[in-house]
């Protein structure tokens, strides 16, 4: 048993192998104290910050004490796992450990930590490195690079505290009765996907008593709040590459104003800030049905209310891809070719 251990890696994404990893270290130190590196060449679908990594290793060692987690600007350093395309220069490494472990304040005699196969496990290397190396097992089944590359291919080896930076959001609007909400629960069906629901609707169960009479203006932070929060549940426990969004905050500043006659500050801030990956709209030429909350029946009104969607969606530069298919089965058919191309990278 070694007093402290340091592994360093770029953990974009943090996968299962590189957990077995770990918690295989940390069987064989007191304390094991893992640097996060930023990846040289990160996937350009996906924006994952220092800061992303950090908080997905601290929330998966949340329970295991003798693990610290770290961050540095530093790109090269000889990372935990083998890297084909990288030569690494022992010498030079060497000094850059020694001044991590300077500002970490880590004793003279920890152990550095990389896999089986890496060059400074042999010990040509070792006689150049001041550290010692504590090697763990390989996990052949776990590609980091190959997992880095297609996330959405090797979408169950992402760890579960990472797939919510690793989902697509996709936002299904339209106005009333265009048949968005059965829509989002087929594509959740279809894809086995999380998804957020509705909240304006569901905001007039929960504190209108079921009907919109006593809707106000004052009422639509907390609407956007409320949806804000449901997407950030949706992909926080993320099933799939993708995750199903009932309506957006464009939807809910249209009735905003439809109702109210005047845009309201903080959803717009909404639209801006969380703003989904992708928008599928449906146009309003499907039959009329009334549930007793909806009000924009007439050909006018559905007519209007859409093209409010649209001035909005442009106010905003957002271009929402729209489906104008008569027919229910349809329009599905084409919101899945959407999802497939755009997410799932297949080919028409």
């Amino acid at each position: 048993m070694y007093q402290t251990g340091l592994m360093i890696g770029h953990f974009e994404p943090l996968h299962l192998g590189q957990m077995r990893s770990i918690l295989d270290a940390a069987g064989h130190v007191q304390t094991l104290h893992i640097v996060i590196t930023a990846h040289p060449s990160p996937h350009p679908d996906f924006n994952i910050t220092l800061q992303d990594k950090a908080r997905w290793l601290q929330m998966a060692c949340a329970d295991l004490p003798f693990i610290q987690i770290h961050t540095s600007d530093e790109v090269d350093l000889p990372f935990h796992e083998r890297f084909a395309k990288v030569t690494i220069d022992v010498p030079a490494s060497d000094a850059k450990l020694q001044r991590m472990m300077a500002t970490l304040n880590l004793p003279n005699d920890t152990v550095l930590v990389v896999a089986d196969n890496h060059p400074l496990a042999y010990d040509a290397a070792q006689n150049q490195l001041t550290m010692s190396v504590l090697t763990t097992a390989l996990h052949p089944e776990f590609d980091s690079d190959a997992i880095m590359q297609n996330p959405v291919a090797h979408w169950t080896a992402i760890h579960p505290e990472a797939r919510g930076d690793y989902t697509k959001t996709v936002a299904i609007v339209g106005g009333e009765s265009s048949g968005k909400t059965t829509l989002v629960h087929k594509l959740a069906n279809y894809y086995g996907a999380t998804f957020a629901l509705e909240m304006g609707r569901l905001y007039v169960g929960s504190d209108l008593g079921g009907t919109e009479v006593g809707l106000q203006y004052s009422d639509y932070g907390p609407i956007a709040l409320d949806h804000a929060q449901a997407i950030r549940e949706a992909t926080a426990m993320a099933t799939a590459p993708v995750t199903i969004v009932d309506t957006d905050f464009v939807t809910t500043q249209a009735f905003c104003e439809e109702y109210e006659g005047r845009t309201h500050p903080f959803v717009a801030a909404s639209i801006d800030e969380f703003r989904t990956d992708h928008t599928i709209m449906l146009d309003n030429n499907v039959p009329w049905v009334a549930d007793g909350m909806r009000s924009l029946g007439t050909p006018d009104a559905r007519g209007r209310f859409e093209q409010r969607l649209l001035d909005i969606f442009s106010r905003h530069n957002i271009k929402p891809h729209l489906i104008d298919a008569p027919d229910y089965d349809t329009r599905y058919k084409e919101a899945l070719l959407y999802i497939d191309q755009h997410i799932y990278g297949k080919k028409p």
